[in-house]
């Protein structure tokens, strides 16, 4: 695959909307886009944790481990799951009205099924890994500070806006609700 094709791949399979970009759309809609940004590291560290392993040893793990790919997707089904029940229940987060942290980025990243696709597909190559990881990392935080600023975008008027930061936080949980199932499903039909 050329660097051009790579890029392309990687771009749109990031800007894809899923866990990891509900949660980043909903920092930049509590945050802006200058706090949301500050969350970028834990993103890109999430999926570099899944998918730095899987790029260099993960298809012959998986490939060899049906157990371990079924585990995994039921993992990150349970996930997403426990992040829409926290998004739906909290009506205003104690920080601030804040419900999104790096910490919950980080885990939901690493296990987002968009890193299997990037570690097992799209970045393994003996002559070109670093390339790939260097493209990679730079896309993750371009399409995080584009998700962040349509999140800033939707916070308008600030803290003066309370009912529509609500209404995300019920609109990403219910669409985390349906990824959630759909990966508890694709684990157990495994």
């Amino acid at each position: 695959m050329s660097p051009v094709e790579l890029t392309l791949a990687v771009l749109v399979l990031l800007l894809t909307p899923g866990p990891t970009n509900s949660l980043v759309l909903l920092a930049g809609a509590e945050r802006g886009w200058p706090g949301a940004l500050r969350l970028i590291p834990a993103e890109l560290s999430g999926y570099l944790l899944t998918v730095l392993p899987l790029a260099l040893m993960g298809t012959t793990l998986l490939a060899d481990h049906h157990a371990l790919r079924t585990a995994v997707t039921l993992a990150a089904g349970a996930w997403v799951a426990v992040l829409a029940a926290k998004l739906w229940r909290v009506p205003e987060a104690a920080d601030g009205g804040r419900s999104v942290g790096g910490r919950a980025l980080f885990v939901t990243t690493a296990l987002n099924p968009k890193a299997l696709i990037f570690g097992l597909v799209l970045l393994p190559s003996p002559d070109r890994l670093g390339a790939n990881l260097a493209i990679f990392a730079g896309l993750v935080v371009l399409v995080a500070a584009i998700w962040a600023g349509l999140g800033a975008v939707l916070r308008a008027g600030g803290s003066g806006q309370p009912r529509a930061v609500f209404v995300l936080r019920r609109l990403a949980s219910i669409w985390l609700a349906a990824v959630s199932l759909v990966l508890i499903a694709r684990g157990i039909a495994a």
